[in-house]
């Protein structure tokens, strides 16, 4: 049998002793006999990443020439090579596996690096696998399964995962811009909405309060019979049998005593009907307050929503401009690369550069779609629709003017923050509270009932002399809960609340006053950047197209623009962020001041500057 080794270890390959089982197993077999293919020992080393593509083609290329130089009988189609003389087998440093009958791979390990072995098909076609000596088979190399890893050579296909699809272009677009998001916050807004219903519970509570005092009305109808022993007035016993019936206002009357569920009745502690409308109504301020701070807070929560979409939707614009300057780069490179004034590798730098451009160009899209999603989150709508924005371009929005003194604007929102009149509320409302709670023992309970109908009756199953019936009480009762201790504790109690709640509202007015503070340094020194930005921007443009001038004019390579094209993107990005960042400090400015505008929003531009004063 000839052996025919690759050109890439012919030396490594004769002193394998795994290869020698090979030979042995195969069996010996004369020249040309018909029938027995050629034994091709490749040796691969798929896994080591040192070699580059180049040298991967050279040494495909390195083992073509080598099977060309053996000569081919086409009588028999079987290849022909001169005897191998087996060379002395010296010592290597590796270590082999146990060959089995039918194996077709093994490995060899050479200096720490580990090599794949396969028998495989010479260039000569040969249908279906061949039978070897030992039970083992050759078959053609495109029926062995793939190797793992990238193999870029010999029509190897690399093991990469296909890219998911992007979705189709939606056209179910929907348009807005910042006045129009700010108007969709009302009632039907869930947040909004769940605030302004508890704005509702605390005013019928507080209705509910104010006419503690009035009675209520309990017409009906009673029926009662008693069968047996009764007990008479004087203590004796004595068998009864009897009914009774009534109908009117008031219910439950059994012969004598008063209706025991009279038909007009007020019972009520009057000390709940002086103190408790006050409660009431300072609770009902309190959630009125907090309704408007939730409305505020959502109108911050769609301006920055807003914001951040436009953000999004300008640095996709800008990473596309970026992919549009390096294509042409690209294009110029691969000129010069063709036309042999510039190197290839510059072409496939470029090349590479593209690439990172579209990943950058992918994630931009992707925070698109994301900001339109929180933005539809925020404005309560369907989130399936894109939200597109009307602006054209980025601008810096002046809501409150940079000029105005930091104690001032602290004033003013300390004037106008929801939240902090909520808290005073609620301090009004403990305070009340504790007025009840002090002076309850001294203000009696009120009960005063009256029943009016017909009541009737008799002996055994007979109802007779039904006529009419009157009822009026009247009763006024004094409590002094747990002998005097449970006055105390709740009096405890209420004051523990009332001082909770003033400390509550000085939290809330420090939070302001940082809150204003802090929002007015982020609007100077963000004015500050915008400027500096606004520079960097227009030296990038300058020194790009005088880079492009440049390498039209054929005074340098088109690689050399690639710093320029890098730095334009990171300018204009940064001055985007400069005036998104600025925007957003404004919009927080405003909310920290309570939204002291009485422009309407609606008829606010898009287009050009903003400015309400």
């Amino acid at each position: 049998m000839r052996l025919k080794w690759c050109s890439l270890a012919v030396c490594c390959a004769l002193g394998c002793a795994g290869n020698r089982g090979l030979v042995e197993n195969a069996g010996p077999a004369p020249m040309g006999a018909p029938g027995r293919a050629n034994l091709d020992v490749a040796i691969e080393s798929p896994w080591n990443s040192n070699l580059s593509l180049a040298q991967r083609s050279a040494l495909a290329a390195s083992r073509k020439k080598d099977r060309a130089r053996l000569p081919v009988t086409s009588q028999q189609n079987l290849v022909e090579a001169a005897p191998v003389q087996t060379p002395a087998i010296q010592p290597v440093g590796h270590e082999t596996e146990p060959v089995v009958a039918g194996l077709q791979e093994g490995q060899l390990t050479i200096n720490g690096k580990t090599y794949r072995v396969q028998l495989v098909e010479e260039e000569t076609p040969v249908n279906g696998p061949v039978a070897l000596a030992g039970g083992a088979e050759l078959r053609p190399i495109e029926e062995l399964p793939p190797l793992p890893g990238p193999i870029a050579e010999e029509g190897r296909r690399e093991m990469t995962p296909e890219p998911c699809p992007l979705p189709p272009h939606r056209t179910d677009v929907i348009t807005m811009n910042l006045p129009t998001a700010l108007s969709m916050i009302g009632g039907q807004h869930p947040a909004v909405g769940f605030a302004q219903w508890r704005v509702q519970e605390a005013y019928a509570r507080l209705e509910q309060a104010n006419v503690l005092w009035l009675p209520s009305i309990q017409p009906g109808l009673s029926f009662h019979k008693h069968d047996g022993n009764y007990q008479a007035s004087d203590g004796t016993i004595v068998d009864v049998h009897r009914n009774s019936f009534q109908y009117g206002l008031g219910a439950g009357a059994t012969g004598a005593g008063t209706t025991p569920r009279p038909g007009i009745v007020a019972q009520f502690e009057l000390a709940d009907a002086i103190f408790q409308p006050d409660v009431a109504r300072k609770t009902a301020w309190a959630r009125g307050h907090a309704a408007n701070g939730v409305v505020n807070e959502q109108l911050l929560t769609v301006s920055l929503a807003y914001l951040e979409l436009l953000d999004a939707e300008q640095d996709l614009r800008i990473v596309e401009e970026s992919l549009a300057r390096t294509a042409t780069l690209s294009k110029l490179t691969s000129d010069y690369a063709a036309t042999g004034q510039g190197l290839q590798a510059d072409a496939d730098r470029l090349q590479t550069e593209m690439r990172l451009v579209e990943n950058r160009l992918a994630a931009a899209r992707e925070r698109a779609d994301v900001a339109s999603a929180r933005l539809a989150q925020a404005l309560s709508i369907d989130g399936s629709q894109r939200i597109v924005p009307l602006d054209p371009t980025v601008i810096p929005i002046e809501l409150v003017s940079c000029d105005l003194d930091k104690g001032s604007l602290i004033g003013t929102g300390l004037s106008n923050r929801p939240e902090l009149k909520e808290a005073q509320a609620l301090v009004s409302a403990a305070w009340e509270e504790y007025r009840r709670q002090k002076y309850s023992p001294f203000i009696p309970s009120v009960l005063l009932g009256f029943s009016t109908g017909g009541f009737g009756g008799g002996l055994g199953n007979t109802l007779s002399n039904v006529d009419d019936r009157y009822d009026f009480d009247a009763m006024l009762t004094w409590e002094v809960r747990n002998l005097g201790f449970g006055e105390g504790a709740a009096r405890r109690q209420s004051e523990a609340q009332i001082q909770q709640a003033k400390f509550e509202k000085v939290r809330v007015l420090d939070q302001i006053a940082r809150e204003v503070s802090e929002a007015h340094s982020q609007v100077l020194h963000r004015s500050a950047r915008i400027g500096i930005t606004e520079q960097a921007v227009r030296t990038a443009e300058d020194s790009y197209r005088r880079n492009l001038s440049r390498i039209r004019d054929g005074q340098g390579l088109p690689l050399e623009v690639l710093q320029s094209v890098r730095a334009l993107e990171d300018a204009r990005r940064a001055y985007l962020v400069s005036i998104i960042e600025y925007n957003e400090a404004q919009f927080r400015l405003q909310w920290a001041l309570g939204w002291p505008v009485d422009v309407a929003m609606a008829s606010m531009p898009s287009c050009p500057p903003m400015t309400l004063e």
